[in-house]
Order: structure tokens, then C-alpha cells, then sequence
């Protein structure tokens, strides 16, 4: 999971391809107009018999301000190797408080840091 994001971050369509169980890898996958991912957090995961699942969540940025993405994803293990299947998807907006940490992960308080 951890090297799926980052290849979305990074805008690496064909290894996010490549690590996408043929079963249900689009034809084609474009990531323009994505946006600009600054942390993830993995908030559970678990596999058994060469099925996992993982539980996250992605912060982005926004024009004005913070979004996440929550994601329960499904993988398959072949042959090894581990292919994304599909995810159940949430979406939303944050809104830090002053004093909470801030959401590009740099360990400060918003109000020090992206405010």
C-alpha cells in the first residue's frame, strides 16, 4: 500500500498499473488533475491466505485548506507478489484547529506550521 502511494504522489501510472490485479486494472489511468497528496496514515491492515486488506487514510491539499481520502482496499497475493483488487472509498474536508496537529505531517501544530 505504502508503495502504491507513493506512486501516486510521484504521478507512476505504469507501476500503479503493474500492481493492479488484472481482473479489475483499468485499460488506461490518468492522473492529471490529481491532487497534491502530503501523508498517509494506515490505521489497520490484515491478510489471510494470500488476501489482505488495508485500512487508510491520504491528506491532501486543497485551494483552501485540507481533504482526505479513507480508503478500505482489497489485494490479492499471486505468485509472491501483491495486486491492488479494489477499495471502498470515503471522501471529506478537514479542518484542523489551531492547536492540532498539522495534516502535512510534520510532527507541529497547525498554527506553527501550514496556517
Amino acid at each position: 500500500m505504502r508503495s502504491r502511494y507513493s506512486a501516486f504522489v510521484l504521478g507512476l501510472t505504469d507501476y500503479l498499473q503493474q500492481t493492479w490485479h488484472p481482473s479489475t486494472r483499468p485499460a488506461q489511468l490518468d492522473l492529471a488533475g490529481s491532487p497534491e497528496w502530503v501523508s498517509l496514515r494506515i490505521l489497520s491492515s490484515e491478510q489471510n491466505n494470500g488476501r489482505g486488506k488495508v485500512h487508510f487514510r491520504a491528506i491532501h491539499r486543497l485551494d483552501k485548506g485540507w481533504g482526505f481520502l479513507e480508503e478500505v482496499s482489497e489485494f490479492l497475493q499471486d505468485e509472491g507478489r501483491w495486486y491492488y483488487l479494489a477499495g471502498d472509498t470515503s471522501e471529506g474536508q478537514l479542518r484542523p484547529g489551531r492547536n492540532d496537529p498539522c495534516p502535512c505531517g510534520s510532527g507541529r501544530k497547525f498554527k506553527a506550521c501550514c496556517l
